[in-house]
């Protein structure tokens, strides 16, 4: 069944392409096509176009199919395009010439484009729900192993004290900013299109107020053009939002690799959590871990894929927006499994004693002892000079025990500060 079929027959060679895999994508939008047609069935019937009789009538259909998507009995078979058909089959083989009305007023592109936006708004708010989980996770470790030594790196070259309570509290703080962007996104797509139709609107009566109550949208994207042109530009900005939350996580994902290698050795992990060699009996390899880097760079990808696809289109709909669901959608499941994986797993951290005694570290603490010199009087360039001057004939010798006072510094992490920042 197709939507638009005039009785006319269709090349399948032609149809297999333009159809591609949309009914296996369209199954995870199913249950949204079903609360927007809802919506849409009691807007007619306040209008006049559909009696109270019919709208009870619909409204038990799609409850019959609701039904069947929450149990997974839901099927979109090949003879249909698409979810839209196949609800609207199913509730006309069901209620006959009622079931032919549910497509009144409105068009398969504001259909589809309704069930996209309520789908992001939910999907959007799981991850950051996720992200909330792992954070507190992490604030968790920091306070736990706040007075745990890390040794700090610029230029991968040994630099600076720091701790692993700094490490794990900064990857909590620069989530903040990716909810940040994830709440931007959420904004985007919680206005209503429903009743732009083909994109220029309906000559019917419609009250596009009462569906986005019904829908519990925050408000309308009132220009029908607009709500449009929302398709592509609403998928580039939340793939921008993936791929700041996921450009986090490759980063602490590189880190968790890195660490544990044996040049490094500052963390390990049960050997449950590990992989070994098919040839190296010794190898407890951080394949979770490297998986969760190469996952989130694919995600930080999908911004140009949405831009290069949507690029430079005019006003109005075109079927290069069909391509945009697949990936979308692939991220979004993807993402909230590298969230849950990742707090599963970093909570299983072994973190090591460093042993700051080792030669390679000998220099670890200059910069605090050129700060103690210049606590005492002396300028910083005489100070710097003279530790430097030490570190070059030899004589140096560190000193370990000064702390680092300030608000954010290893010694005063500010854990509730950060916590207080996440937004609600």
């Amino acid at each position: 069944m197709k939507l638009w079929d005039k009785g006319i027959s269709i090349d399948k060679k032609i149809e297999q392409f333009t159809v591609g895999n949309d009914r296996e994508i369209d199954s995870h939008i199913a249950k949204y096509d079903i609360m927007a047609s809802k919506a849409h069935a009691k807007m007619l019937q306040k209008i006049g176009v559909i009696s109270v009789e019919e709208l009870v009538e619909l409204l038990g259909g799609l409850k019959k199919l609701e039904e069947q998507i929450a149990n997974g009995t839901f099927v979109i078979e090949d003879q249909f395009e698409d979810v839209h058909s196949k609800i609207e089959f199913e509730l006309t083989k069901s209620l006959g010439e009622v079931g032919k009305k549910i497509h009144t007023a409105r068009s398969r592109n504001d259909q589809v484009l309704v069930a996209l936006h309520l789908y992001y708004k939910d999907q959007l708010e799981a991850i950051q729900a996720k992200t909330k989980t792992l954070f507190d996770t992490l604030l968790g470790l920091a306070e736990k192993y706040k007075n745990n030594v890390l040794p700090g790196y610029t230029h991968l070259q040994v630099a600076m004290p720091s701790s692993f309570g700094l490490w794990f509290s900064a990857y909590a703080e620069l989530m903040i900013d990716d909810v940040y962007l994830l709440q931007a996104a959420s904004k985007t797509v919680d206005q209503n299109p429903l009743g732009s139709a083909a994109g220029y609107g309906s000559s019917f009566p419609i009250d596009r107020e009462m569906t986005t109550k019904e829908l519990k949208f925050s408000t309308l994207k009132y220009n029908v053009v607009a709500a449009q042109m929302a398709r592509g530009k609403n998928e580039r900005t939340i793939a921008a939002a993936l791929g700041g939350l996921s450009n986090t996580l490759a980063r602490f994902a590189m880190d968790v690799c890195l660490y544990m290698s044996q040049n490094f050795g500052f963390i390990s992990f049960p050997d449950a959590l590990t992989t070994g060699s098919s040839i190296m009996p010794h190898k407890k390899n951080p394949d979770v871990f490297e998986l969760i880097r190469g996952k989130c760079n694919k995600i930080q990808a999908l911004q140009s894929e949405m831009i290069l696809i949507t690029n430079n289109l005019p006003s109005g709909y075109h079927r290069d927006f069909q391509l945009l669901k697949e990936n979308m959608i692939a991220a979004f499941e993807d993402l909230k499994a590298i969230l849950d994986i990742f707090d599963y797993a970093i909570q299983q951290i072994e973190v090591k004693n460093v042993d700051l005694n080792d030669s390679k570290y000998h220099y670890l603490f200059t910069v605090d002892n050129i700060n103690t010199l210049v606590e005492d009087g002396m300028s910083f360039r005489e100070a710097y000079q003279k530790i430097g001057g030490q570190v070059q004939d030899g004589t140096y010798k560190p000193d370990t025990s000064k702390k680092h006072t300030h608000l954010g510094s290893m010694h005063n992490l500010g854990l509730e500060k950060i916590r207080a920042k996440f937004p609600e």
